[in-house]
């Protein structure tokens, strides 16, 4: 396989998790997905804009997160290689959205737009199980998240972040992951210290 074929190769390597694509579908990723580079602190998405895109990173790694009313940057989500990244609601209403999704590293995607994915689900019903089951997967994480906000302590957040993440601890920035686990960067110091001490 030649070289402008890797980023279609890794797409149709992570469908083969769900349901492997068939030859005919195969032949529907090139036509409908579009091949970006984003250069690191480079957006796909910025608060007010129309989620266009449905993103599957190939390469890099990307945060989404939410402004409030005092500047304060709150992360919602980190997503690495063979992930896939979008702000849902804006994307299937389309409507303007309140999030950010920003390159935290110089990235390579594929994107796919709106019309183009409701096509495939509409012709390809392999298409609408594969991302149904994405789709199920980010509420879950959504689902997650929340409830350790409301009922788990810093450390606890810290020890599920590695495990969600175990590839992005050393790529992150601390105040990164500070703002994900909804704590200060310098409380996270504490946490790592407390952990190192425990091991």
């Amino acid at each position: 396989m030649n070289k402008e074929n890797l980023p279609v190769a890794a797409l149709l390597k992570s469908f083969e998790q769900y349901f492997p694509l068939n030859h005919l579908e195969r032949q529907e990723i090139p036509a409908r997905f579009t091949e970006r580079s984003v250069k690191r602190r480079g957006f796909i998405l910025q608060q007010g804009d129309i989620c266009k895109y449905f993103t599957f990173i190939v390469s890099g790694c990307f945060r989404q997160y939410a402004i409030d009313e005092n500047g304060k940057e709150h992360n919602l989500q980190f997503a690495a290689e063979n992930e896939w990244i979008t702000d849902l609601s804006s994307f299937y209403a389309e409507e303007p959205s309140g999030l950010y999704i920003e390159a935290v590293e110089p990235s390579v995607v594929l994107q796919i737009k709106h019309d183009d994915l409701l096509y495939l689900y509409t012709n390809y019903h392999k298409f609408d199980r594969n991302f149904r089951i994405i789709v199920e997967r980010k509420y879950i994480d959504l689902q997650n998240r929340v409830m350790q906000n409301i009922s788990v302590t810093a450390e606890n957040r810290y020890i599920n972040f590695m495990d969600r993440y175990p590839n992005l601890a050393n790529r992150l920035p601390n105040i990164q992951i500070a703002s994900y686990l909804g704590i200060t960067p310098e409380f996270l110091s504490k946490v790592r210290k407390k952990m190192v001490h425990k091991n």
